[in-house]
């Protein structure tokens, strides 16, 4: 039998950098003390979420990925741990700017690069101010247990980007993610369609989702966690609501998911000569 333990970190992160990598790295501990295998934090953990405003004195805070704060801690608690994370960070690419994120593996070697696809641009999340498109194109990491596909937040909500990833052999789909309060609009609450976005990629996909998301209020703007674990049938193994603290963990039958996946035979039936329209840009 192939399992893997997975987990999702929820936590508060309007502090100083400093202080919320500790925060996360107290997660990490106890994920790793609870058997997990891969860790997964929420996007760009290592301070308030910026993004909120333009504020061109923000690009100072990006750094190359090796000397990032947020990957260089990871990379060593990796190492002592034994585990996988996935780690979002903004980025410092010569003038270039991107939402990124470092796939570090168990021995806390960096495997390689992810550059977020899609940049939202709208109040309270004014991402196109500071992040390029990324130019890396989905990735999968071939991890020893399994392999594992990672998007960024708004990639979430793209089916593109879900089925992309499985079709490079990803076997559960992790999401970093902050999200929360709509400033044009405060009786929105995206939670529900948030979920449920995620929730379609693992049943029409057959594959576990683990999402991170963080919870607070910054600035006026209110985080509303709601991270989670599905299974390839959608269905929920460990949640929180709007305000917990802490890790979610769950274990994950590869085994029995690869049988699963092949059983509904959306990839069997799959069409891909009729689906040209899917690549034109109208």
């Amino acid at each position: 039998m192939t399992q893997i333990t997975v987990a999702a970190l929820q936590l508060p992160l309007g502090g100083s950098a400093q202080d919320n990598i500790a925060h996360v790295s107290e997660l990490v501990r106890e994920a790793a003390a609870r058997g997990a295998q891969i860790v997964l934090p929420p996007e760009l953990f290592e301070g308030p979420y910026f993004c909120r405003v333009e504020d061109e004195a923000l690009f100072a805070t990006a750094r190359p990925m090796a000397e990032h704060p947020s990957v260089v801690a990871m990379q060593k608690l990796a190492a002592e741990l034994g585990v996988a994370i996935p780690t979002s960070f903004f980025e410092r690419d010569g003038p270039h700017h991107y939402n990124s994120l470092a796939m570090i593996d168990a021995t806390g070697a960096i495997m390689g690069l992810y550059r977020k696809s899609h940049i939202p641009d709208g109040p309270g999340y004014e991402e196109k101010f500071y992040f390029r498109p990324g130019n890396t194109g989905f990735k999968t990491w071939n991890l020893p247990q399994t392999t594992v596909g990672v998007g960024i937040c708004w990639d979430q909500w793209y089916p593109e980007c879900a089925r992309a990833m499985m079709l490079m052999g990803a076997e559960a789909l992790f999401y970093p993610t902050a999200i929360g309060s709509e400033p044009h609009d405060p009786g929105l609450d995206t939670s529900r369609l948030w979920r449920r976005a995620m929730i379609g990629h693992a049943v029409s996909n057959v594959v576990p989702v683990v999402a991170a998301n963080r919870i607070g209020t910054e600035d006026g703007q209110h985080f509303y966690g709601h991270s989670f674990i599905c299974d390839e049938r959608g269905d929920l193994v460990a949640e929180f609501g709007a305000d917990e603290t802490g890790v979610l963990v769950a274990t994950l039958d590869i085994d029995r998911i690869r049988r699963h996946r092949a059983a509904f035979g959306f990839f069997r039936d799959r069409r891909p000569e009729l689906y040209h329209r899917l690549v034109e840009d109208r």
